[in-house]
């Protein structure tokens, strides 16, 4: 199996918002899901991925449709994975609520695949409120962070 084709298929899912994609060659046949329970493997010419699903929406995961957070610039998930607030267990998270951010600074870590990829802030402001907790599974798109602009 060629790892590098799936991590290509994987981004190409991501890039394009598709949850399952279906792929035959012959006998050979790959099925890739992400966003739900990984599929039973019937035979060793089956494989399937499943990303990790999002949290449930409930009370602080998802910003509310109100005058003040229709104000605020959303960072969002560039990826699906894993969300880390801090750079190492037991380190200081990358940001608070109240902390000043610009457009490089690094506000947290997706991994995704066993790769560590450091999120930026990409907007000019203070953090205003962090919509997931740590070590939770993100979804590409997924709201992370909201900043008042200065």
């Amino acid at each position: 199996m060629d790892v590098k084709l799936l991590e290509q298929l994987v981004k190409l899912m991501a890039d394009n918002g598709l949850s399952t994609v279906e792929l035959t060659d012959g006998d050979r046949r790959i099925t890739l899901k992400r966003g739900g329970d990984a599929v039973a493997m019937p035979s060793p010419q089956m494989f399937s991925y499943g990303a990790p699903a999002s949290a449930p929406p409930g009370p602080g995961t998802s910003p509310a449709a109100d005058d003040d957070d229709s104000k605020l610039v959303q960072v969002k998930s560039p990826m699906p994975g894993t969300f880390y607030a801090c750079p190492a267990k037991g380190a200081k998270p990358y940001v608070t609520v109240g902390a000043k951010v610009e457009e490089e600074t690094e506000v947290c870590i997706i991994e995704a695949m066993k790769v560590f990829n450091t999120i930026k802030a990409e907007t000019r402001g203070v953090i205003a409120k962090i919509l997931v907790q740590d070590s939770q599974p993100v979804e590409f798109g997924q709201v992370l962070f909201l900043v008042k602009r200065e």
